[in-house]
């Protein structure tokens, strides 16, 4: 008895403690919750970056330009002598306010623009429109390797007879990127379309330039980094092995539909992993980050993450975040009124209700138990789970009912036409980055992506500005290297990437990007048509691509007004070479407490880089 009741002091005891430690936890749970914030990109800027008064003196090294491309200058009018506007985005369900090419474009500017060399028109006649709406004039679907004679003999003729024809645009381009030097005009007019007459309406860039300004208005460089992850360039290199769960599903689901409309003439299932190793695959946002903290870029280093959707979401941005915890978006710098601002009135949709499946009878229950089989038969499922709305929503809730990708909803391509407003805002900022680095360019399809996109305008209006240009099958073996100890990589690791990322902002890097993407995006490396060189600097050695046609190194001279003292001596007082290793400017923040050049070092005493904390 003495032993039993022993015992039950000891449980009550036990008990009691065991009540005592869950009310303390309560009550610091309570306590502590009181003092939680919600995490504010603009309240970390302001804590990393208080008012700054005096000039930051930025790391040449880091943010200087590249002294060996200074001499370029963009340089796209003619040399010699030498249609109506109407869908330009196949989106739906935009504003009512704005018609589809006004929806991004500046119309009386892309007119004006071009009135010295086309003809452009806001409407045909009357005539004509009734002809159009009859389908009674040819219409052209030209691939964009359509080369100059097809126009000549296909579609010349054809708009000579018929006075009209219409032009198809699918593929992004309608024509080959490079031209014989015979054409050489046409490619500048393609530089003054592109560069000088396309710009986006007003309201897009007044929103573009205020959020470069909020950038700017901490002190501190800023780089621009996107992505490139995309569902479609994911599905035509079969990266899906990459990714996991559904969004493997949803990249094959792609892959063989662009199989089965011969857009890619693969098999559906290939080696992801041997398709990184080949460079065919992006960067993923963990080593992007990896890449930028091996250059010697700090912590605190802004990032403007560019991009209006990342395919595999937020999970794969959050080492990236990890390490620089001042990556910030559209979202962070806007408000949700100037973005709805920006996208106009629209016209209320129909509220997406979800509707339970019909629940069987019990004539049907009976029927379904009769078709069985022979007994014994298996006791009959439980009854279904009820899918509750939020988890019918998403884009990819389809792929676990059915094997056929529903059509877009009007939601979705109201969606997708403030995705090319998103695109818009984060391709402004790309361009006036003081630093941009491409997850994914070069792929090889053909198609025009944005990372090109904004290498070719920064390549075109500044060749000096600090553009990274990575060799991904080169990234994917130096990371092999090191794959199992990434965070902490030997310091001759480090002095490779360094070496890489230096030469791919260089002469070096440019050319062999340019033999590489020229023959797939004139815009995205529209040398030499499209530039001049500043003859009082160096010139460089010419460069043939496999045609024997000079892709580089034949630029023409500059006009004199561009070779003034002010255009060049005021750059070159204010510029370094990036690959200046006796900085003094440099050597004078690698002795701050917020700056290093030694990944190795960073890594010793920082506890944040262990992946298991």
């Amino acid at each position: 008895m003495v032993f039993k009741s022993k015992i039950k002091w000891v449980a009550l005891l036990v008990l009691t403690l065991s009540l005592g430690s869950m009310v303390a936890h309560l009550s610091m749970t309570k306590f502590s919750s009181m003092n939680l914030i919600q995490y504010s990109a603009k309240d970390a800027l302001s804590h990393d970056f208080p008012n700054i008064v005096s000039p930051v003196i930025r790391n040449k090294r880091l943010w200087g330009t590249v002294r060996s491309l200074e001499s370029l200058q963009p340089y796209a009018n003619p040399r010699n002598s030498y249609p109506e506007i109407q869908e330009s985005t196949r989106s739906k369900q935009i504003s009512y306010k704005f018609k589809s090419f006004s929806y991004l474009y500046d119309e009386e500017q892309f007119i004006a623009s071009l009135k010295n060399d086309v003809n452009i028109v806001k409407s045909l006649p009357e005539h004509l429109k009734a002809a159009r709406r009859s389908y009674e004039f040819p219409i052209f679907k030209p691939k964009n390797s359509a080369s100059p004679n097809f126009y000549i003999k296909e579609i010349l003729p054809n708009l000579k007879k018929a006075k009209v024809v219409g032009l198809i645009i699918t593929e992004g381009g309608c024509l080959q990127s490079i031209l014989p030097p015979s054409m050489s005009e046409f490619q500048r007019l393609r530089c003054r379309v592109a560069f000088h007459a396309l710009q986006f309406r007003s309201e897009i860039q007044t929103l573009g330039r205020q959020m470069v300004e909020r950038l700017r208005a901490w002190g501190q460089p800023f780089l621009s980094y996107h992505p490139g992850l995309v569902r479609d360039t994911l599905a035509y290199h079969g990266c899906a092995e990459l990714f996991q769960d559904v969004h493997t599903e949803l990249i094959q689901y792609r892959r063989a539909q662009m199989i089965r409309q011969g857009i890619v003439s693969d098999e559906l299932n290939v080696d992801s992993h041997l398709q990184r190793e080949n460079g065919s695959c992006p960067l993923m946002p963990e080593e992007v980050g990896l890449l930028l903290r091996a250059m010697g870029y700090p912590s605190k280093t802004i990032i403007y993450l560019a991009g209006s959707q990342t395919f595999g979401g937020q999970r794969l941005l959050i080492p990236l975040r990890a390490m620089f915890a001042n990556l910030v978006d559209r979202t962070s710098l806007c408000s949700k009124t100037e973005l709805s601002d920006l996208v106009g009135p629209e016209t209320p949709l129909p509220s997406d209700i979800f509707q339970l499946p019909r629940p069987k009878s019990e004539s049907e229950i009976k029927e379904e138990w009769s078709r069985a089989g022979p007994r014994p038969r298996p006791l009959p499922p439980p009854p279904e789970r009820r899918i509750y709305p939020h988890e019918k929503e998403g884009w990819y809730g389809w792929i676990t009912e059915t094997d056929k990708e529903p059509n877009p909803s009007p939601r979705d391509l109201r969606m997708q036409a403030h995705r090319l407003l998103w695109d818009a805002l984060d391709y402004i900022i790309s361009v006036e980055a003081d630093a941009f680095f491409p997850g994914f360019n070069n792929d090889g399809s053909g198609w025009p992506d944005f990372s090109g996109l904004v290498m070719g305008q920064r390549l075109y209006e500044r060749a000096s500005s600090r553009t990274y240009r990575p060799d991904r099958k080169t990234i994917a073996a130096l990371f092999d290297i090191t794959r199992g100890n990434m965070y902490h990589p030997k310091h001759d690791w480090t002095l490779s990437v360094k070496e890489h990322l230096n030469k791919s902002l260089s002469e070096e890097g440019l050319i062999r990007q340019l033999l590489l993407s020229k023959p797939n995006s004139f815009l995205s490396h529209p040398l030499p048509e499209c530039s001049c060189r500043i003859s009082s600097l160096e010139l460089t050695k010419q460069t043939e691509g496999k045609d024997g046609r000079v892709l580089y190194g034949d630029e023409h001279e500059c006009p004199i007004w561009m070779q003034s003292a002010e255009a060049v001596g005021v750059r070159n007082d204010d510029v370094e070479s990036a690959e200046d290793d006796n900085d003094v400017v440099e050597q004078q923040e690698r002795n701050g407490p917020d700056f290093t050049t030694s990944l190795t070092s960073t890594i010793d005493h920082d506890e944040e880089w262990d992946p298991n904390d």
